[in-house]
């Protein structure tokens, strides 16, 4: 037994009075896929501002729905307008190809899917996989920039569709034996996808029946009520326009609760046609706006409205930019958090031009925790093959030295060394058949687990053992990240959101695992 006095600092075992306060039912879990998980500490009581995009953060779509759609009036434009083969009619949507994170590189006609030091793990070209050795000498024998403009990220839901359509035009012309332009299919799929959404026909289209695309989440009110109960100021900040904006946010929360009749009724400040990622980084000024007739309700003759010297509870504004809502809200830096779906117009743009806090809204991150959980037997057996696969790798080295060793002494005329050798290289022929089986192993969990997810892509946070570049991006420019808004209910407003503490490769613990048994040689 230890004579060592006890520390008077060393820290104290809890009482049983806090274990059982810890046990006491308002200390509940929350399932893991209605989580809010924390890449940066935030703390909520410092929080004054809580600010929202609208289009897949407040206004949820149907996704498979409202990607047909797109894709399917895209594709007609292509047709009609620029004047694509009337038998790629035929093409409909296959929303399982594709998804967020993955790179159009427009000289080659293919996609690809990369880590987060860009090191590219799967590519196809329209939608067959491409030949590895082709691949690997395009993007792993020869230095590329991912930002260059050869490639086009895949970052948001919306650009899902244009994926799905540039491979499957490429597969089904180059069937035909037809040559193709890349650079010039993706544009022209570009063009056409933007004059859908810039015309108003596909949000027309939407309107009509928007019970069937836009999906309300009835823990959206009670969510925004308890951060306003707070105290804490709540204002939308989006790129539509206020009549688009004022139909799908009625749809979504208006009536809910009784407080608030109506959507506006909900934010202190509401900003539509704010140009993001442009709000960020350029001067606009803010218009107060009707909605008809663009900012300042403005028609055809009137006198140019005047910019807003204030941003007032019950009136909407259009464009404007961040150091003015600053100035004008009386409040900035990271007493604000802002809540976006786009990694590049809501969170890095925020994060690159401002202090604000920023939290993104992941909409498939609750589907890929309800997989990784059902999975997470087969998930832990690989990690577990993978470190016993980096202890065979170390035991072979140790094997292929003495050998090395044995060798110099024999070439000296030591023949005493004969008999320790041929011992060595038996054991080291026993080694490489378990690191070979081992290998196999790995490989068909590894299929199981990420082919599951997503026969052709993998999981979506991640490439082989690393995070994938969508993932990364995440992580370094998201301080909070989550499936949905409503998430916010099961928390306190004034929730301290702790980061997990950072740890590099030397500090990380490592897992204690048995010795290498003769089983496995």
């Amino acid at each position: 037994m230890s004579t060592v006095p006890a520390s008077a600092d060393a820290p104290k075992p809890l009482t049983p009075a806090l274990l059982q306060l810890l046990d006491h039912p308002a200390v509940r879990e929350i399932p893991r896929p209605r989580q809010i998980f924390v890449n940066r500490n935030t703390r909520m009581s410092e929080i004054e501002v809580v600010g929202f995009d609208m289009d897949y953060t407040l206004g949820t779509y149907r996704l498979r729905r409202i990607e047909e759609l797109s894709y399917e009036m895209t594709l007609a434009r292509l047709i009609s307008v620029v004047g694509y083969p009337k038998g790629l009619a035929s093409l409909t949507y296959d929303h399982a190809f594709v998804m967020r994170g993955l790179v159009v590189d427009k000289d080659y006609g293919n996609l690809f899917k990369s880590d987060r030091f860009n090191h590219v793990g799967r590519c196809y070209h329209g939608r067959q996989p491409l030949d590895p050795k082709v691949w690997r000498k395009l993007y792993r024998d020869t230095k590329f920039r991912v930002a260059a403009p050869r490639f086009a990220w895949i970052d948001t839901l919306f650009a899902l569709p244009e994926a799905a359509l540039y491979a499957q035009i490429i597969e089904l012309l180059e069937s035909k034996g037809q040559a193709i332009d890349y650079a010039k299919l993706y544009e022209d799929i570009r063009h056409a996808i933007d004059e859908v959404h810039r015309d108003g026909t596909l949000k027309a289209r939407i309107l009509a029946r928007i019970e069937d695309f836009v999906a309300p989440d009835p823990e959206l009110g009670p969510a925004l009520h308890k951060l306003r109960s707070s105290g804490k100021k709540l204002f939308l900040l989006t790129n539509s326009l206020l009549d688009y904006t004022d139909s799908v946010m009625s749809h979504v929360l208006d009536g809910r609760l009784p407080e608030y009749p109506s959507w506006r009724n909900y934010f202190d400040v509401i900003v539509v046609g704010a140009q993001k990622p442009r709000f960020f980084s350029e001067r606009t000024p803010f218009f107060e706006t009707s909605g008809a007739g663009g900012a300042g309700g403005a028609g055809a003759g009137a006198a140019a409205p005047e910019p807003a010297d204030s941003l007032e509870r019950g009136k909407v504004y259009e464009g404007g930019n961040l150091v003015d809502f600053e100035r004008l809200l009386k409040i900035s830096g990271d007493r604000i958090l802002y809540v976006g779906d786009h990694i590049y117009g809501d969170i890095l743009r925020s994060k690159k031009s401002s202090l604000w806090r920023t939290c993104m809204i992941v909409e498939e991150l609750e589907s890929e925790l309800v997989y990784t959980e059902a999975h997470a037997d087969e998930i832990r057996q690989l990690a577990a093959s993978e470190m016993l696969r980096a202890r065979l790798d170390d035991a072979l080295s140790q094997r292929k030295l003495q050998l090395n060793l044995l060798d110099k002494r024999l070439a000296k005329g030591d023949v005493s060394a004969e008999a320790e050798r041929r011992d060595q290289k038996l054991e080291l022929e026993k080694l490489r058949r378990a690191a070979k089986e081992l290998d196999t192993e790995i490989e068909t969990l590894a299929n199981r687990v990420e082919n599951g997810a997503n026969k052709n892509w993998g999981l979506l946070f991640k490439e082989g053992n690393e995070n994938s570049r969508f993932g990364e991006q995440i992580e370094d420019y998201a301080c909070l990240y989550t499936s949905r808004v409503s998430n916010f209910l099961a928390y306190s407003p004034m929730q301290y959101f702790r980061a997990p503490r950072a740890a590099m490769a030397h500090e990380r613990a490592h897992a204690k695992l048995a010795p290498l048994g003769d089983d496995r040689l």
